[in-house]
């Protein structure tokens, strides 16, 4: 018996659209150009997850580092003296009390300091 395979193509071919939307035109309605498209939105996508980190970790030390120079300190002093007295504080805590809590990261900068 004759299979025919237009349902199958046609749902491939649909769900590669629906994944496609959003792109230039000749992405979208070509479904080979889509298909690579596709393929190379992914891979930038799980590429740019893990630079995401990345950056977000430089600019939490570029915030550490302006405060403490404000505390007259530098930022790798800082962080000799946080695990010197066993302060358990990451990143992204200390750059979030030096942007919003200018005081309580002074008292940080004390507490290493002694």
């Amino acid at each position: 018996m004759r299979v025919k395979r237009g349902v199958t193509s046609h749902a491939k071919h649909n769900k590669i659209r629906k994944a496609t939307k959003g792109m230039t035109h000749s992405n979208r309605a070509s479904i080979k150009r889509g298909r690579q498209a596709l393929t190379k939105a992914l891979q930038f996508a799980t590429r740019d997850r893990k630079n995401r980190k990345r950056t977000f970790r430089e600019l939490w030390n570029t915030r550490i580092n302006a405060a403490a120079r404000l505390n007259d300190t530098t930022y790798s002093k800082l962080i000799a003296g946080l695990k010197a007295a066993g302060i358990i504080l990451d990143r992204k805590v200390l750059a979030e009390l030096a942007v919003n809590e200018p005081k309580a990261f002074t008292a940080v900068v004390k507490a290493t300091q002694k």
